[in-house]
């Protein structure tokens, strides 16, 4: 799409020319497989999408640990009992689980992992013609577990693939979907017959600093378990990735449907792995999301894991990492540019599927010219091409030829920032919406309308 081509603010993807659809007309299918995806250096107007399909996982165990406790914390003191456990290893010669054979020189890192690691499992996803493997939190002690969409929908090919989880004990479970949220990448699955499981502790990452300590949890390449850590290295960051939305009249059975997905997408979700199943459908609608960034090696496997603070509390659900797209492949690891969905977005969209509630996305009610900033150049944010009458920007006053420079506190400056930070809040959020005309700055408060979820 060329700079010309007007984008609405909640990132409909191209496809008519001209001015694009509000949200309002909009759906949002696309697909990732599941687990850390890739990011390539977005160019502007390109979306980011996620995959990491691979093989069967291999059922896998927490490994032994010695009782113990642990004093101290990255930020403020962390105590934490740790229970034996018995070591198993999984069919790659490799223990699983968090061990700590010395308590006396643990770190605040084994503290933290010690703390969560029973709060995460692993999951596995298989479909007739492909399978894959990702992460997730558990929410409740008799099995909700938090995931992303990518990870159960195997990147958008299938809506129906068998899912087993594999807890930090060993104990593998059957699951089933409990709801999904394609437009936040999110899904919450039930396992059958859990009792007794961890539920997470979730954080307010609206509380996070840049640079504060952080620590990833979840089953990189097929190795449950894997703790790593970082730092945030950015917040409000946005990205574009495909949707992993299941398309209507989709048998989801899997199969070679065409394309890795990397296209001129700046964030990709791979497949990476045993690489046991075919290549993801290649959609064409895009989703854009708010999140925050670590230099914590994410993986294709981590998606759906978790992000975690000094305290060992869910900062985050990891969901993409950025790629150098340099192997012969075009697929590789982390770089050190990793993404999660913030814990505060993903727990209250945890908290309606939960409850039976269709969770609901922000909508500003305009169309933008991509990258189209003040005639002055003095001005960066993006430039209304138009505004829905009736519309809640309409509502607010913001008219035709405004450059929108803030959404709340955050600065917008491409339509991706704009479509990540508007669909970020919840449907009937009131929020400051800043905006330049003519010169002089106004901020106005807008109650933002719903996105449609499909």
């Amino acid at each position: 799409m060329s700079d010309s081509t007007p984008r609405p603010d909640e990132g409909i993807p191209a496809g008519d020319g001209g001015h694009l659809r509000d949200e309002a007309d909009a759906t949002s299918t696309r697909e990732f497989p599941f687990e850390a995806g890739q990011v390539h250096a977005p160019a502007e107007g390109e979306a980011f999408h996620r995959r990491e399909r691979r093989g069967l996982l291999v059922p896998v165990v927490a490994a032994a640990v010695v009782a113990a406790l642990i004093g101290g914390g990255i930020g403020a003191g962390i105590a934490i009992a740790v229970a034996p456990r018995t070591t198993l290893t999984t069919a790659s010669g490799g223990s699983s689980g968090v061990v700590i054979n010395n308590p006396s020189t643990a770190t605040a890192v084994s503290a933290v992992a010690a703390k969560a690691s029973p709060s995460v499992v692993t999951i596995s996803v298989n479909a007739p013609n492909e399978s894959g493997t990702g992460s997730g939190i558990v929410l409740s002690a008799d099995g909700d577990v938090l995931t992303n969409n990518h990870v159960v929908t195997l990147d958008g090919d299938t809506g129906g693939g068998t899912i087993s989880v594999t807890a930090s004990d060993g104990h593998i479970y059957p699951a089933k979907v409990v709801g999904t949220d394609p437009l936040n990448d999110l899904a919450v699955i039930r396992l059958t017959g859990a009792s007794g499981l961890t539920p997470a502790t979730f954080a307010n990452s609206g509380d996070l600093n840049v640079g504060d300590s952080v620590v990833a949890i979840g089953a990189p390449l097929d190795l449950p378990n894997t703790v790593t850590t970082g730092i945030v290295s950015a917040l409000n960051r946005s990205i574009a990735v495909a949707s992993s939305a299941v398309p209507k009249g989709s048998s989801g059975s899997g199969g070679d449907t065409g394309g890795n997905g990397s296209g001129s997408n700046p964030f990709n979700f791979w497949d990476f792995g045993n690489g046991s199943g075919s290549s993801a459908q290649t959609q064409t609608n895009n989703i854009y999301l708010s999140v925050l960034q670590t230099d914590a090696a994410i993986n294709p496997g981590n998606s759906g894991g978790a992000l975690l603070d000094s305290q060992g509390d869910v900062i985050g659900v990891n969901v993409a990492i950025a790629g150098t797209n340099s192997s012969s492949s075009g697929q590789s690891g982390s770089i050190g540019v990793g993404f999660a969905i913030p814990s505060t977005i993903a727990k209250r969209i945890a908290d309606d599927i939960i409850a039976g509630r269709t969770p609901t996305h922000g909508q500003l009610g305009v169309s933008s010219v991509a990258n189209e900033s003040a005639s002055t150049g003095t001005v960066a944010g993006i430039k209304v091409s138009s505004a829905t009458a009736g519309g809640p920007a309409a509502k607010a006053g913001i008219q035709k030829g405004d450059i929108i420079t803030a959404v709340g506190k955050v600065a917008v400056t491409s339509y991706t920032d704009l479509a990540g930070q508007v669909r970020s809040y919840a449907a009937g959020t009131k929020v400051p919406v800043t905006y330049s005309r003519g010169g002089q700055s106004h901020t106005v408060t807008v109650t933002l309308g719903s996105t449609p979820s499909s």
